[in-house]
């Protein structure tokens, strides 16, 4: 009788460990599946060729981006629009595709859904994206441009003492570079109330 309850006892033991190891191998599998996922759309929405999709970038920002150093220069080496607007580190990264939600909402909405529209809400889109680079002492410029591996000597006059200048005060990129990459908007005469209120993406 002992020795058929300790061959039950076994069989059980036997059983919850097969079964933990096959709930454990499907865990596995279905975060993998789950995960890759998840960070294939992830970068698939990095691409530039997803981010024109919209015609208000593709017939705006994107054609203005075409005509700067950005897009084309010497060395060949050309910043994308992620390379500028999407955060490297993961969890800030995931971030800011959460608050891209509100450009597409604004997108379904009408808000900018045509180029006058989007042109009306533009210096309050652009001021949006320059207090996060503020904010983030311009992470994502610092990606290719750090104060620490420029050479001074190397630059003209004028940049070399303005970036001195910077470095002794602390400034970050986008005090001085604004309308790099694409056209500065024009300031309105007065506040738009309905840009002021409308909860619009960070598109420049």
């Amino acid at each position: 009788m002992r020795t058929t309850s300790n061959n039950l006892r076994r069989r059980s033991t036997g059983l919850i460990t097969l079964s933990t190891l096959i709930l454990l191998l499907v865990g596995v599998v279905a975060g993998i599946i789950f995960w890759g996922g998840f960070n294939t759309v992830l970068e698939m929405t990095n691409k530039t060729e997803f981010c024109i999709t919209c015609h208000e970038m593709r017939d705006t920002v994107y054609v203005e981006y075409q005509d700067t150093i950005h897009y084309r220069n010497a060395s060949g080496v050309r910043a994308s629009c992620a390379d500028c607007h999407v955060p490297r580190p993961w969890v800030h990264k995931v971030v800011r595709k959460i608050k891209a939600t509100g450009e597409l909402y604004h997108k379904a909405v009408g808000t900018i859904d045509t180029p006058e529209k989007f042109e009306q809400h533009r210096w309050v889109m652009a001021n949006r994206v320059w207090d996060e680079m503020k904010a983030t002492d311009s992470r994502e410029c610092r990606n290719c441009h750090a104060f620490n591996n420029m050479d001074l000597s190397e630059q003209d006059r004028y940049a070399s003492k303005r970036h001195s200048v910077a470095i002794d005060e602390g400034e970050t990129c986008i005090d001085c570079h604004k309308g790099i990459a694409h056209e500065l908007p024009d300031e309105p005469e007065e506040p738009d109330p309905e840009a002021e209120v409308a909860e619009l993406g960070s598109t420049q």
